[in-house]
């Protein structure tokens, strides 16, 4: 892994938005309710930023979290939504970090040149939602690897995916001392798994390709396990670091496509004579959330900077995820106002990009846990759930 340079960085940033201005608003749009951007993530994975995690070694670019982060900020600031595949960024590193030499070498080349998709990340399920030690789908030992059996849910993408990184138990929780003990993580072949993998789509108020996965003793290899047995939550927690610092980074790039599309209509629209941007309740607004915006900024490199030194991050990452859906969502709130009603119209793209950006003060984790986080783990404060 490569720290990219601040000229890298730009570079970055300019091949990105060249990539992605050929898949303007128009294209956005015609993708509503439910079409998933096939030709986007081809075109990003042709040019390598899909694989921009994977070393050298094995077809990628090699680069650090930081340069990931970059690649996918660019893309929601260009009007697009990483969203469609920005989980082949953060599973990476549970499997960089976690994963044997020889599941690399299987599996990372084929990763990078578009041959594999691992966009699939099964963890949350519906009885235990924000409570990952209270998972229940279980993976059972038999001669030559596991019988996997259970549900789970917000798996997004799952019906564009080869690979899917799975989170199950082991040992049952009422066999461990530690509820965070007794889970693994497995990387499963979801073609393999034939007729006993079934993926059942959930409609929700913004294209996001999410689903609900259901496993009936899904067998697999003893391979399949990605590092020891029974540190699979301490693997996750890893990667939701990544995770976490990469949301933030998408919630950056949307937080400034919602600042230059507030600004640049308030300094077109004219009403009594003069641009609506010329009044103090347009313009604070704005000011506001893109003081927000940048302060966020300054925090997710923070975090990444860590991720990158093998660091601990943990408050960083969740501080920076916060603190960038909110400022994201303040933006959104001042673009809609500063539009008036033809922000509800869908040929701006207003109302699409305030639909996608208001998903990340809720999910993958809720502000209110990064809180309860915060306190507990940071601040000292007695635990609160």
């Amino acid at each position: 892994m490569t720290t990219a340079t601040q000229e890298e960085l730009l570079e970055i940033r300019r091949s990105v938005r060249e990539l992605c201005d050929r898949f303007p608003g128009e294209y956005w749009r015609s993708l509503e309710p439910d079409r998933y951007p096939e030709d986007f993530v081809r075109a990003l994975t042709e040019h390598g930023w899909l694989a921009a995690l994977v070393p050298e070694e094995h077809g990628g670019a090699g680069l650090g979290l930081t340069a990931a982060s970059v690649i996918l900020e660019e893309i929601n600031a260009s009007g697009g939504n990483a969203a469609a595949c920005h989980a082949q960024m953060y599973t990476m590193g549970t499997l960089l970090r976690h994963g044997s030499e020889e599941q690399r070498r299987r599996y990372l080349p084929r990763i990078a040149s578009g041959e594999l998709r691992l966009q699939a990340f099964g963890v949350t399920e519906p009885s235990a939602g924000s409570d990952t030690t209270r998972i229940q789908t279980s993976a059972r030992r038999v001669d030559g690897g596991y019988v996997i059996s259970g549900q789970k849910i917000w798996t997004s993408r799952a019906q564009h995916s080869d690979l899917m990184l799975l989170l199950a138990r082991t040992t049952p929780l009422v066999e461990v001392t530690r509820k965070g003990d007794g889970m693994s993580v497995f990387l499963i072949d979801m073609r393999a798994a034939g007729d006993r993998l079934t993926i059942r789509p959930i409609a929700t108020m913004m294209n996001h390709a999410t689903t609900e996965v259901f496993l009936d003793d899904v067998e697999v290899p003893a391979d399949a396990l990605v590092g020891e047995e029974g540190e699979g939550f301490r693997y996750i927690l890893d990667g939701m670091n990544a995770e976490r610092i990469l949301l933030a980074a998408e919630c950056i790039g949307d937080g400034r496509w919602f600042v230059e599309k507030a600004v640049r209509y308030a300094n077109e629209r004219v009403v009594f004579g003069r641009p609506i941007g010329a009044n103090q309740g347009v313009q604070f607004p704005i000011a506001r959330a893109h003081a927000a915006i940048e302060a966020a900024d300054l925090v997710r490199y923070r975090a990444a900077a860590l991720f990158e030194q093998g660091a601990p991050c943990g408050p960083e990452a969740n501080m920076a995820k916060l603190l960038a859906s909110e400022a994201s969502w303040q933006a959104a709130n001042a673009c809609l106002d500063t539009h008036g009603g033809v922000g509800f119209a869908v040929e701006y793209d207003v109302e699409r990009k305030f639909r996608e950006t208001r998903l990340y003060t809720v999910a993958p984790v809720s502000n209110n846990l990064v809180l309860a986080y915060l306190a507990q783990h940071v601040l000292g404060l007695p635990r609160s759930y």
